[in-house]
């Protein structure tokens, strides 16, 4: 019988859940932030095309904000399209910068 490493399975396991459940939670919080990114590239793909239409302003910046939970830093014209531009916040317990997207389309198209 060896008394010396009475224990030493639970001390290890005490010193290894906590590190496994950091690893699953910001595993859960990439894929949030990674979604966010799609759904704000698709929010702000759409709010080119109402704005290439000549929609209201406030109706673009409706879509990027019901999609994604963004908001639009600028809609600009580029020679013969509409360009928007928007961020969101990634939501995820870590320092990191907003996340942003740019897409355009051409303008007066239906």
């Amino acid at each position: 019988m060896r008394g010396g490493d009475r224990g030493s399975a639970t001390a290890e396991f005490a010193v290894v859940v906590p590190a496994v459940v950091l690893v699953i939670a910001l595993t859960a919080g990439c894929l949030a932030a990674a979604g966010r990114q799609v759904r704000l590239e698709q929010g702000v793909a759409q709010a080119a095309r109402l704005a290439a239409r000549g929609e209201p302003s406030d109706r673009v910046s409706a879509i990027v904000a019901a999609v994604a939970g963004g908001e639009i830093d600028a809609v600009s014209d580029d020679g013969d399209l509409v360009c928007v531009s928007a961020t969101a916040p990634a939501r995820v317990p870590l320092p990191v910068p907003p996340l942003r997207a740019r897409s355009c389309a051409l303008a007066g198209g239906r």
